[in-house]
């Protein structure tokens, strides 16, 4: 399935899942419910966005965008993280008013089934879009399933909460799980803008060097070194590049054949990546 049928289906569960828990808040008055269900709303934007984003990073390269569109990824979720800020910071603002106007929890029982049969389906949305964001290697994907997971945890968090409170009678559980739950959603959104600047900043990939030097060194007997290895990410593709210093008795076919096979066998390793490679004679990174 493409990435752009994964992000759909995220939108379409994320829709069935802020219904399920709205229902669980009017049935039950408890404002972390209320601001279990607001974070959802995060969730299907993120989800709108993860879409749009997916489709234009998939067009292929043209005159005005030589190396493709892959970085609105990260202008998507730039914006992403500044709507789960605002929405953390809505729900801290509306857990204080309850605090200092406490409101009797209405039909707790029921509303704890449903909004454990969301966090179930919170779950399993993120589970697959984290085996898809596997397969194809998109960073929008696997944002878009962590930022569910993170939902996932702070709604158990809740209900645990909740429980507590009904067979305690603490009310006040309630809007101190909410102010909880609006830390997290904001270290969420804070994490996501980060992340989002870092990619713009064509922030290097430590561990695909690693890959690449591993299997460089594989292949240490066909040259003599290689240096000024550089790589950055951009959405889900990969940018590579480095000098190969070559026998100055090589023949250019034959460096251009290794170089090929080379670049072949790296791409196999890691099929995001595109790299260039420059072919040099022994010593002339000295003049580098």
């Amino acid at each position: 399935m493409s990435n752009q049928k994964v992000a759909s289906v995220a939108v379409i569960g994320g829709l069935v899942i802020f219904i399920t828990k709205i229902l669980a808040y009017l049935f039950s008055g408890s404002i972390a419910l209320l601001s279990d269900a607001l974070e959802s709303i995060s969730n299907i934007l993120a989800s709108l966005l993860m879409f749009l984003s997916l489709r234009i990073s998939s067009k292929p390269a043209d005159v005005d965008h030589q190396y493709g569109h892959q970085k609105i990824e990260y202008v998507s979720a730039s914006i992403e993280g500044i709507l789960v800020s605002v929405a953390g910071l809505a729900i801290a603002y509306t857990a204080i008013n309850r605090i200092f106007t406490p409101v009797e929890l209405g039909i707790i029982d029921f509303a704890l089934i449903i909004s454990f049969s969301a966090t179930i389906g919170n779950a399993l949305l993120s589970m697959y879009l984290s085996k898809n964001a596997k397969i194809s290697g998109s960073l929008a994907l696997e944002g878009d399933s962590k930022h569910l997971l993170s939902d996932v945890l702070s709604s158990i968090g809740v209900l645990v909460g909740l429980i507590i409170a009904k067979f305690t009678g603490w009310t006040i559980l309630d809007p101190l799980l909410a102010l909880f739950i609006s830390g997290l959603v904001l270290k969420m959104g804070i994490e996501l803008i980060v992340k989002s600047i870092n990619g713009l900043l064509d922030q290097s990939c430590p561990e695909v060097e690693s890959k690449i030097s591993d299997l460089l060194n594989q292949h240490k007997p066909n040259f003599v070194d290689y240096h000024n290895l550089r790589t950055r990410r951009s959405g889900n593709k990969i940018y590579a590049e480095l000098h190969l210093s070559i026998n100055g008795e090589t023949s250019v076919k034959e460096a251009h054949d290794f170089t090929d096979h080379l670049q072949k066998d790296l791409v196999k390793e890691i099929p995001t990546l595109v790299i260039n490679i420059h072919i040099e004679p022994p010593n002339a990174n000295i003049h580098d």
